[in-house]
């Protein structure tokens, strides 16, 4: 029984001193590779090293470039609405997303049967109204000679009064002949009131004919407005985009039905930080105009252009930081509006007045 006991002990301890040794091996071939690998003690993090180009830093003129990216746009797009509803009874053959019009083209006809008795009313309307004041102005000369044949009669009863207030005072004619004349004279002078109140009426009236004139000549421009706008032309040759009606269909009044886009008259729009925008104002604190270019990367093939900036956007943007500004592009072959693009801009040349040796990390 002592025989088995101390067997099993010693066994016990030789597999204890294999372990330890095991372990020894195992930390003794750590710190070698530890030490290899030029690394602390029980590990850690490798330390990080970064590679730099180095150039000598020379006295001269330099003119760095500023990289950002920007959106293609069109500096000229309209969008299609028509200002009256109805039936599209034409369109043109290249009515049609990507379509090619030219300026004048007549794009879309909606059905003018609405506005032709519109204007057939208001034509005859304004025959009624021109009638109408040929009438005033016909019996606003009636009146006038109504009134001069009046003061012509009020002049003669005049006269005759006087005549027989002369007689009265030679003694020849009678109180009552002056009273009768006295008469004759007021009713010729009420009489000559009577012309003028129809006078005034006649003029009321002729300005009442001309003021329905007017009026019915505004209804009538706006009937020929609406005549002509059953016409929808291109304003200018551009394509065609967005398109959403086909011949036959009803259109409302200033429904967007499409867009026209000038291809060949585009601009980038593109972001730049306020300490980058502040880099390209001049001494006036004017925006400069910088040269830039324009590339666009098709999957490794590039497409290349050059421009100019032109302006910067008048506010910021809620929620927005930065500058917007746009360049006009020399070429836009091969752009269209919408592409995102590299925008490479070259400001202002530095002087530098230093010399420092190059040095390679």
């Amino acid at each position: 029984m002592r025989f088995l006991r101390k067997s099993l002990i010693g066994l016990f301890l030789m597999a204890a001193t294999l372990a330890l040794l095991t372990y020894a091996v195992m930390m003794v071939r750590g710190a070698i590779e530890n030490n290899g690998d030029d690394q602390r003690r029980g590990g850690g993090g490798r330390e990080r090293i970064f590679a730099v180009n180095a150039v000598p830093f020379e006295l001269g003129q330099h003119i760095p470039v500023l990289r950002v990216f920007g959106e293609v746009q069109s500096q000229r797009s309209l969008d299609i609405r028509p200002a009256i509803g109805g039936t599209v009874t034409e369109l043109h053959p290249n009515f049609q997303n990507g379509g090619s019009v030219l300026e004048g083209d007549v794009l879309l006809r909606i059905d003018p049967s609405n506005a032709q008795t519109a204007l057939a009313l208001v034509q005859a309307d304004m025959a009624d109204a021109e009638a109408d004041l040929r009438e005033a102005m016909r019996a606003l000369d009636l009146a006038k000679d109504e009134i001069s044949a009046a003061q012509e009669q009020a002049a003669l009863r005049q006269k005759a009064l006087a005549r027989q207030q002369d007689l009265v005072t030679r003694g020849v004619g009678t109180a009552a002949s002056v009273e009768a004349a006295e008469l004759a004279a007021s009713t010729a002078r009420q009489s000559v009131l009577a012309r003028r109140q129809a006078l005034q009426a006649a003029e009321a009236r002729l300005d009442q004919a001309r003021a329905r004139v007017m009026r019915v000549k505004i209804s009538l421009a706006e009937a020929e407005r609406n005549l002509r706008d059953t016409v929808v032309r291109a304003t200018f040759s551009g394509l065609l985009a967005n398109v959403t009606v086909l011949q036959g269909g009803t259109v409302t009044n200033n429904e967007k039905i499409g867009q026209l886009v000038d291809p060949l008259a585009l601009e980038v729009a593109f972001r730049v930080s306020t300490s980058q925008h502040r880099r390209l104002l001049d001494d006036a604190g004017k925006l400069r105009a910088a040269e830039v270019s324009v590339t666009l990367d098709l999957l490794g093939a590039e497409m290349n252009s050059s421009g100019q900036i032109t302006r910067e956007a008048a506010v910021v943007g809620e929620g927005l930081t930065g500058r917007l500004l746009f360049a006009s592009l020399a070429s836009s072959k091969g752009l269209r509006p919408g592409d995102f693009v590299t925008v490479n801009i070259t400001e202002p040349a530095l002087n530098w007045v230093a010399r420092l040796p190059a040095t390679a990390v």
